[in-house]
């Protein structure tokens, strides 16, 4: 009897029928209804945030003549970015089934410093006064040593770095603030990691108990009724307020699209040489379409001038959009194209498997904290250049609330093993549409909380019938 390897070497096209699983090519029609199939059996995705952003911008849209003004839409973009940043970097955590409730006032802390650094003109030891200068330098200090325990050589580098930066003294620079700010918060994301992953402490603990910890740095540094001013700054005021040129917002467009287009479909057709499954080609160029003339159409209307002055013109796509999609494809290549990815969603799926399969699962754990509190300091960036201000309720409870909010209701699992950092994106857009619309119709903030914490009810409630339903059907 002929065995499979030498059917194989006498007929290439063999070895394909003998994985049909993995080779079978589907209709369009094969592939709807597989779809289908999967929504049945509870893995949704993030298509009821899809289905809630659309409904939500329909309705405002029939509500408030102004919401899809230029000024609103460009407005719109910016007011949700540094919740969607910080909700990026959560994402991380959710995915191996943790949480970090430090997160907002992490970013607090990184705001604070970004600010006070600017404000003295890099003289932090004059601003921090001897003590508080030497403990958050001696911080740092245990940051990058824990990191190196845990052989996280990027948090390593980030604290170190952020040593230098304050020893030195170097005179105020937006950059060097910036770059200040994300060491702070990959330093913090050191520490977080290492008391959750090496010492073992449930991370709702540990993280509740720097929440808690952060908002008094954050008082210390600032101090009560104090504010911070950088919105004197052109670069740092311009982070979140700014606009990219015409030709910029144009030479964007087509990058963004062109890009997604180009690995789509490359990988699609790499796909079907290799006789892999992949979805018809009529789906696959139907959403780079879609996604494409969405792009166009966005650029085309934010390169108009929405100014209301003929004295001034403000024009072109917000600086916080390239942030974002910078972020956003950084991420989902490290999730989808990296064994540390893979790692990750093998944590979150099933950790002593994982363990058992040879992960370093304790180094996992602690590298996904410092993720997240690397954006949480992004995130901060942005905020403190919308608002041109740190103040001591930077950071506070809303922030973290939005930011896990955000990251739920775009479809990542609060139970692990589940979720796209695009689904922050998603999940924040949501939130910005709610609170923006419903400040177009002058409803009070009560209001605004009740709305946003249905939303994010009925996301979790969502995920829990999901994730049940899935647990029924095997699939």
């Amino acid at each position: 009897m002929t065995n499979v390897s030498e059917s194989a070497a006498a007929e290439p096209g063999t070895a394909i029928t003998d994985f049909g699983i993995d080779t079978t090519t589907r209709s369009t029609r094969e592939a709807v209804r597989d779809y289908a199939a999967r929504l049945r059996a509870g893995d949704i995705g993030s298509l009821p945030a899809i289905l809630g952003l659309i409904a939500l911008v329909v309705l405002f849209s029939l509500m408030s003549d102004v919401f899809f003004s230029l000024n609103n839409i460009a407005n719109l973009l910016a007011q949700g970015a540094g919740q969607t940043i910080i909700a990026i970097g959560i994402v991380f955590v959710l995915l191996i089934g943790e949480i970090d409730l430090s997160a907002g006032t992490a970013s607090g802390v990184a705001g604070a410093v970004l600010a006070m650094h600017y404000v003295d003109n890099g003289n932090l030891l004059t601003g921090m006064g001897s003590t508080v200068f030497f403990v958050f330098n001696a911080m740092l200090v245990l940051a990058a040593i824990l990191a190196g325990l845990l052989r996280i050589w990027p948090g390593v580098a980030f604290s170190v770095l952020g040593i230098i930066l304050t020893v030195i003294g170097f005179q105020a620079n937006p950059w060097i603030e910036m770059l200040l700010a994300v060491c702070v918060g990959a330093a913090i994301g050191c520490i977080t990691g290492f008391l959750i992953a090496k010492i073992g402490m449930p991370s709702f603990v540990v993280t509740l108990a720097l929440f808690l910890a952060w908002q008094g740095v954050i008082l210390q540094l600032i101090g009560e009724g104090g504010v911070l001013g950088i919105n004197s700054s052109h670069v740092l005021n311009a982070v979140a307020n700014g606009n990219l040129s015409t030709a910029a917002s144009w030479v964007l467009c087509v990058v963004a699209a062109g890009g997604y287009a180009a690995v789509t479909l490359g990988g699609h057709l790499r796909r079907r040489r290799r006789g892999l499954v992949t979805s018809p080609t009529p789906l696959v160029v139907a959403k780079v379409v879609a996604l494409s003339g969405f792009a166009i159409v966005v650029t085309a209307l934010l390169t108009v001038n929405r100014s209301p002055s003929k004295l001034i013109v403000i024009s072109g796509v917000p600086y916080v959009v390239p942030i974002v999609l910078v972020l956003l494809v950084a991420g989902t290549y490290v999730l989808t194209r990296t064994t540390y990815g893979r790692h990750i969603y093998a944590v979150g799926g099933n950790l002593e498997a994982a363990r058992r399969a040879g992960i370093n699962v304790t180094q996992l754990r602690a590298s996904v904290f410092v993720i997240c509190s690397a954006c949480a300091a992004i995130g901060a960036i942005v905020y403190s250049s919308k608002v041109g201000s740190v103040d001591p309720q930077a950071g506070g409870l809303n922030t973290l609330l939005f930011a896990v909010g955000a990251a739920v209701i775009g479809g990542t699992s609060l139970f692990g093993g589940r979720g796209r950092v695009a689904d922050a994106v998603i999940g924040g857009a949501v939130l910005a549409v709610v609170s923006n619309g419903l400040g177009l119709l002058r409803q009070p903030a009560a209001v605004v909380s009740i709305v946003t914490g249905l939303v994010l009810l009925l996301a979790a409630t969502v995920d829990a019938l999901s994730r049940r339903r899935v647990a029924i059907t095997g699939r």
